[in-house]
């Protein structure tokens, strides 16, 4: 396969495409209004990752090959930069533009978010007394001298005001004021003055801009001030010193500190702002010609429009779906008597995280059960798993919790709770220095007739009650002692690397997934060359390592129809005549995130099926543990087949991962209109029904 850059699409901008489609749901103007405004958010809060891991990534790379003299490299990801820089300012003109739109929007509805311009007398008194009473107490202007430090003084996830000081007619000095969304919402309701129909919205940055003058007044002489916003993203990279002496806690702790001094990667500010200030900020900066400078409307941090908040009627954002209860637990006195039943299957957010806390909750304090372990990489902030693991303890069980402690932005949280682990008496293992720990397992021994029995749960997502709500992610619970017992071989394997495990069933990355999936992939095109039925199912949320996108277009020219439903971003290029004519991707993007990892071969008919927490990125199988479960029940087989077969007919939500990444929604044809998260729920909810009968 030729190594040439055409025949792979930029992961950085296939990932902007994603982050396209994100926009594109805030411009839909069939989505609620509120759910709109919230999408905006979502976007903000994704490009701000964006910069702080992609981005930086480049802007790393351009200065090595430049110091490592490798002209032609750094020449081609300078390229790169600028292909990112030139979708970044145009996805921002659209973004301005729609954000204008829902403004709009919000004003049908009689919701008005307010700026300094729309305000009153009555919203100015009021105001007043709402900054100096609430939100005073949380100002903490900086004078900007040459001792000060700007660089070193940013919060990465703030806003801020940048404020000019004018005497007589020039600026004698410059000052920046810190948004206080971390203590109090941004979003602040004014009461109604007449009508209670009308609803008035204003954010912390324009009562703050309103008030300057009692900011300063009294401290420093001026004539008039000015304030504008801006926001600077940092490298979240960091790198662990070697010190032997050190734990590697103290490691992760010392690294965070690096990241709060990083340089940036992107500045965002008003775009009203003057030059002469914006000359001054990139000064003390220090932006370089790498980085991202981009002006934009007068809002920074739209992340908090997550947010948002519904003042209207019910029907201006999403209506609740109530989480399914499973039947095939529900039925039984205990948990391990419904999986010592069955295998049993669910899928969240349609069923209830409760199940698997319940899991968790019951074998803490079942007489039977002799050892629970478990794996985390990012859990709730009030986590009932951890407690239930505490409990457990208590219980005399032996809890061994093993502890992703880089898992990005949740590293201060995850060394927070492995110090309260602990001290419960929890054995907390931090795994290996050189993997990341990304699987999703927990494995209850039990003692059963004199025997030690495992009960494993194999997921696709984290052990998070609240981003079970708005992931959609699927969980296996097996009594298979096959699976169960490999289950507590990969901690072993965590806990003891030079002890070699073997895995017959599961894929786990770096031991085995890579050569087990591409030994799958070479029986497709075995089938497709001998003429039988080929075909290969993908559902994804990344796709970017380059010997499988390989794999998958040998697979194509052989004849193996590949469809794949893949989220993010995806570097293989479908529909090239002669190189993937055979395969065809969609993207969903709805209310809910799609997270589930699964890969079906057709296997001539003995349809091979595995769910994983694994993308098919080369950081997932080579430089994390990952691990793929088979499906081994049929009906499960079947549930998850009727899964894929509605979102590859979705014909709402769903765009065509093309040659150019344009994202256009799926043509619907003559065919019904079909938005799949809402049928899958109908479809569950009729399973379930179907268990009563």
């Amino acid at each position: 396969m030729p190594n040439t850059p055409n025949i792979y699409y930029p992961k950085e901008l296939s990932w902007l495409s994603f982050n396209q489609r994100v926009l594109q749901e805030a411009a839909d103007i069939n989505n609620p209004i509120i759910e709109r405004i919230r999408f905006l958010g979502i976007y903000s809060n994704n490009m701000d990752e964006f910069y702080r891991v992609r981005v930086a990534d480049v802007k790393r790379k351009i200065y090595i090959h430049l110091n490592e003299g490798e002209l032609e490299e750094a020449e081609l990801t300078k390229l790169l930069m600028e292909r990112i820089q030139k979708k970044v300012l145009g996805m921002t003109k659209d973004f301005d533009r729609i954000h204008s739109n829902v403004v709009k929007g919000l004003a049908r509805y009689n919701i008005f978010l307010l700026g300094e311009e729309d305000l009153n007398d009555y919203h100015t008194q009021w105001l007043s007394h709402y900054f100096k009473n609430k939100i005073l107490r949380h100002i903490a202007p900086v004078l900007l001298n040459k001792k000060v430090k700007l660089l070193s003084r940013l919060n990465d996830f703030a806003t801020y005001l940048y404020v000019g000081i004018h005497k007589d007619d020039k600026a004698i000095a410059y000052a920046t004021i810190e948004v206080p969304s971390q203590n109090m919402s941004r979003f602040v309701v004014i009461p109604p003055e007449k009508s209670r129909k009308k609803k008035y919205i204003i954010l912390l940055d324009d009562i703050i801009r309103l008030n300057l003058e009692s900011i300063f007044k009294g401290f420093i002489e001026f004539d008039t001030l000015e304030a504008f916003s801006f926001k600077m993203t940092r490298d979240s990279e960091y790198s662990l010193n070697d010190e032997i002496d050190e734990s590697y806690v103290d490691k992760m702790s010392e690294s965070m500190k690096q990241r709060l001094i990083a340089e940036p990667v992107r500045v965002v500010h008003d775009s009203r702002m003057p030059s002469d200030m914006l000359k001054d900020l990139k000064k003390r900066l220090k932006i370089s010609s790498f980085d991202s400078l981009i002006s934009s409307g007068p809002y920074r941090n739209f992340k908090d429009f997550i947010g948002f908040p519904n003042v209207g009627r019910t029907y201006l954002e999403n209506q609740e779906l109530p989480a399914l209860t499973s039947k095939d637990f529900s039925d039984y006195d205990t948990v391990f008597d419904a999986i010592t039943a069955k295998d049993i299957l669910l899928h969240y957010p349609y069923h209830r995280f409760l199940h698997v806390t319940e899991f968790i909750r019951q074998a803490a304090f079942d007489p039977s059960v002799k050892h629970i372990r478990l794996n985390i990489y990012r859990v709730a902030s009030q986590s009932r798993v951890i407690s239930s693991l505490i409990d457990a303890v208590d219980n005399g069980k032996k809890v061994t919790v093993v502890v992703e402690l880089r898992a990005r932005f949740d590293e201060e949280a995850n060394i927070q709770w492995s110090k309260k682990m602990t001290d419960a008496g929890v054995q907390v293992v931090f795994g290996m220095h050189a993997l990341k720990i990304h699987s999703k397992l927990c494995v209850v021994t039990r003692e059963e007739k004199g025997q030690l029995i495992n009960y494993a749960h194999f997921g696709t997502g984290n052990f998070n009650e609240k981003t079970a709500k708005i992931y959609t992610d699927f969980s296996l619970f097996t009594r298979n002692q096959e699976l169960a017992n490999e289950a507590e071989a990969v901690f072993t394997f965590i806990q003891q690397p030079y002890r070699r495990q073997k895995f017959q069933h599961l894929q786990v990355s770096p031991l085995n997934a890579r050569t087990k999936i591409q030994a799958l992939v070479r029986q497709e095109i075995q089938n497709a060359n001998e003429g039988l039925k080929a075909e290969i199912t993908l559902k994804i949320n990344n796709l970017d390592d380059k010997l499988l996108i390989d794999d998958l277009y040998k697979a194509s020219q052989a004849g193996v129809i590949i469809k794949a439903i893949i989220r993010g971003m995806c570097s293989l290029v479908p529909g090239v005549k002669g190189l993937s004519e055979n395969i065809s991707v969609i993207s969903v993007v709805d209310r809910f995130l799609e997270h589930p990892r699964v890969m079906v071969f057709e296997n001539a008919g003995d349809t091979k099926m595995f769910i994983s927490s694994a993308d098919w990125m080369t950081r997932n199988m080579d430089f994390r543990i990952e691990v793929g479960c088979p499906i081994y029940d049929e009906d499960l087989k079947h549930r998850i087949m009727d899964i894929l077969h509605i979102q590859f007919n979705d014909t709402l939500k769903a765009r065509v991962i093309d040659k150019q990444q344009t994202n256009h929604y799926v043509t619907r044809g003559n065919r019904k209109n079909l938005r799949s998260q809402t049928e899958i729920y109908r479809y569950l909810k009729a399973v379930e029904k179907d268990k009563n009968v």
